[in-house]
């Protein structure tokens, strides 16, 4: 008897093992490039408006070499749409911006704003894994600092506007739309006040805005309540890689925040208590370099249809 017992458990050792083996090639190898247009319609804009097409970009984690992402990228020019919000992580190589500039190079002249993520400032960093399930917040040590200018200069050569801890108003098939953010909270850059000076003076220069959209990187709790709070219509967000891997049938194991995990991607409806915004957070193109795998959830970009909300 001990000796099929010890049969049998080699055999589901050996199974699990193979299991294991297999999820980690066709993350590493097929999903993790697996890329994937999500589309989604979100109903904001006033009566009779014609709508309008957001594309919203997110996690990039740009590497020099990956040629593939960058080509996939750059071919969205297609989808001919209004408006771009990046929102942010663009950079995961000290010489990202290359892939970067290749990526974006067709999208000069339509309209964009921006927000930057911590991976905009600093390079990435080994670490492991278990840390995103204690402090998601840790400021890395001795970090890598990226060159933030020149990726700004980039995005400014573009046509696009920054939204970092500001606010602005863009012209769009007839319509004012306001846009506000700030800087990455995870780090904590994030200055509301400094966006509500923004924003008091966007609001006090002209007619009131038909459509409100704020914009961070990561999707935390003080951000959305203060998103919604001042009359956000829609918030885009990223920075939590739809929880990179997943459990099919489960969803997401962590958040790298504090949002929900049933809200970890995708849309869905922001409540503060109060008020309530659409939300929409991207799962992101890319991963660390450090960490090359994803699995039961897609790199994704988001290609969003604004339309009158009756």
């Amino acid at each position: 008897m001990p000796d099929l017992v010890s049969s049998a458990l080699r055999r589901t050792l050996g199974a699990v093992a193979a299991a294991g083996a297999a999820a980690t090639v066709w993350g590493t190898l097929i999903e993790r490039t697996a890329f994937t247009l999500r589309t989604a319609t979100v109903p904001i804009l006033p009566a009779g408006a014609e709508p309008i097409t957001v594309l919203h970009l997110s996690d990039l984690h740009m590497a020099p070499w990956q040629r593939r992402k960058q080509k996939w990228v750059s071919d969205l020019v297609a989808l001919q749409p209004d408006l771009i919000v990046d929102t942010g992580d663009n950079l995961g190589h000290a010489e990202g911006l290359l892939g970067i500039r290749a990526a974006f190079a067709g999208f000069e002249g339509i309209p964009g704003v921006y927000v930057w993520g911590s991976n905009d400032y600093f390079g990435p960093q080994a670490k492991n894994p278990l840390r995103y399930f204690g402090d998601v917040s840790q400021t890395p040590a001795n970090p890598q600092l990226l060159d933030l200018d020149a990726l700004e200069g980039a995005f400014t050569g573009l046509g696009w506007q920054s939204l970092n801890n500001r606010a602005t108003t863009l012209q769009i098939k007839g319509l004012t739309l306001e846009l506000f953010g700030v800087d990455d909270p995870h780090r904590r850059f994030d200055r509301i006040d400094e966006m509500d000076a923004s924003l008091d003076g966007v609001r006090s220069a002209g007619p009131a805005a038909d459509v409100s959209i704020g914009v961070a990187h990561a999707p935390y709790r003080r951000v959305l309540d203060g998103f919604a709070a001042r009359g956000a219509d829609a918030i885009l967000a990223g920075h939590t890689h739809g929880g990179q891997v997943c459990v099919p049938g489960y969803g997401a194991l962590v958040t790298n925040c504090d949002i929900p995990r049933e809200q970890v991607k995708g849309l869905s409806i922001w409540d503060d208590g109060s008020s309530s915004s659409w939300l929409n957070v991207s799962a992101g193109l890319g991963t660390s370099i450090y960490a090359p795998i994803r699995f039961a959830c897609r790199p994704e970009a988001s290609f969003l249809t604004l339309i009158p909300s009756s």
